[in-house]
């Protein structure tokens, strides 16, 4: 297949409809130690043995810091829209209350090429990498890093104003606030049923509070969050129950209060001991308006009570699963798209800001013949394409990733890139899966000009 193929009538061929790849800053910058950058919590996490595969680290990643300006060029010949970046926390406050310009300055160059190129830019202010100064003081179980995410996209958005073009507040606080602060698999590693859920709330917190700051900084502009989610379906018929818990926690949790003003009561009432503590007034900052809502999609969760009562997810066997292990399940976009709707009657324009494939990828003669990728991202945009047709408002899809990176707990051991990387030599080649795209994108702007 060298290009991916939707129907002559879909909306996602309309020239509205935005076209992008996505990265984020610690995944692939490097350079931890220059340009003014001071350690995050994922530099400190990475040296604790045994927390990611092969004791791997992001100290070079794939040299993004160094090499911008020919990856900007490489996004560009792909021929999308825009591209999803993520600006680092520790790169624009080293120290507390200590702005950065040369961090600034990295982003704007950065900016600046892209518009000169005609794409826009989709920036998200955190994806993950807190400033370690702030976890020694308690990380998001501190009530008051929630007013330094807010006093730090001020500065961003004060700086940048309309030129960024799309906001996002948090990408993904479910992974930041439960795998960060519940089950440890992320920095900064700490574990706790009531720690994750405070963290969840303070992550929350802090993106409402950012979100006037940001419309008044950046009037033009679009704002937003990005939240992961995974549709959840029983394993047999009496597991319905627990179907409907996995999806109230997993993302219902921190999707509610944003566009209801409150948790969803299945969580709520399941986790007297773990509720957080909610003072009056937080949720209606939590519910401030957004533009748009950003969703990533990878996988399904079958789910069934074990022995104790408690909710485990079944592994499909004799179903297609990717290198990392997840069920390849494209049907689950669409069904999660068309639940969310019917959730929330005020469900604003919605993106995909996330979607793709790990595999085990080789570069051979020049070529990365991806092709288990390549069927994910058409079966996948077919299911985006199904949920237009059944009324749900997409604006945009993004595919995650642009290039192979440091995968955060997994290292550099799973391959999510439409773009390989050799870490020696940081060569680029593109693989199969992103020439189809490129493919499908040259045909489209072709039909445009053509009317």
């Amino acid at each position: 297949m060298n290009q991916y193929r939707l129907p002559s009538d879909s909306k996602m061929l309309d020239s509205d409809f935005v076209f992008g790849v996505a990265t984020s800053s610690y995944q692939i910058e490097g350079a931890v130690t220059e340009g003014g950058r001071t350690p995050s919590i994922w530099d400190t996490f990475c040296k604790v043995e045994g927390k990611v595969d092969n004791g791997d680290n992001g100290d070079i990643a794939c040299d993004h810091y160094h090499l911008w300006e020919q990856d900007i060029e490489m996004i560009h010949s792909l021929g999308v829209d825009a591209y999803r970046l993520s600006i680092a926390w520790p790169r624009i406050f080293p120290k507390e209350d200590c702005v950065n310009p040369e961090g600034l300055a990295f982003y704007d160059k950065l900016i600046d090429k892209c518009h000169e190129l005609g794409m826009k830019v989709y920036v998200t202010l955190y994806h993950w990498d807190l400033p370690q100064y702030l976890e020694d003081r308690g990380g998001w179980l501190n009530r008051e890093t929630a007013y330094k995410f807010a006093n730090y996209a001020d500065v961003v958005s004060d700086y940048f104003g309309d030129k960024i073009d799309v906001y996002t507040t948090l990408n993904e606080p479910f992974v930041s606030a439960f795998l960060g602060y519940r089950w440890g698999y992320h920095a900064p590693g700490v574990e706790g049923d009531a720690e994750g859920f405070l963290a969840a709330h303070h992550l929350m917190l802090g993106h409402g509070l950012a979100m006037p700051i940001l419309r008044q900084n950046a009037p033009q502009s679009k704002h937003g969050i990005v939240f992961n989610a995974s549709p959840a379906y029983p394993n047999t018929d009496q597991d319905q129950s627990a179907a409907n818990y996995s999806e109230a926690e997993n993302y219902q949790w921190f999707i509610d209060p944003v566009l209801k003003g409150e948790y969803p009561s299945l969580v709520w009432e399941h986790q007297v001991s773990n509720r957080p503590m909610v003072l009056q007034g937080d949720l209606d900052i939590i519910s401030a308006p957004v533009d748009y809502i950003g969703i990533n999609y990878y996988s399904r969760n079958v789910v069934s009570y074990d022995e104790n009562g408690d909710i485990k997810t079944v592994k499909q066997e004799g179903a297609d699963h990717t290198h990392i292990g997840w069920e390849i399940y494209p049907q689950g976009l669409t069904d999660l798209l068309v639940r969310l709707k019917a959730r929330y009657s005020n469900f604003p324009p919605l993106y995909i800001t996330e979607n793709g494939a790990a595999g085990d990828d080789h570069c051979v003669d020049g070529e990365v013949l991806d092709e288990q990728r390549v069927n994910y991202f058409q079966e996948h945009l077919n299911a985006v394409d199904t949920a237009m047709r059944a009324g749900v408002q997409v604006n945009g899809y993004f595919a995650w990733s642009l290039m192979d990176n440091f995968e955060w707990a997994f290292g550099y051991a799973q391959r999510f890139g439409m773009v390989h990387v050799d870490y020696q030599t940081q060569k680029r080649t593109l693989k199969q899966s992103a020439i189809a795209y490129r493919n499908m994108l040259v045909t489209r702007s072709e039909e445009k000009k053509n009317g």
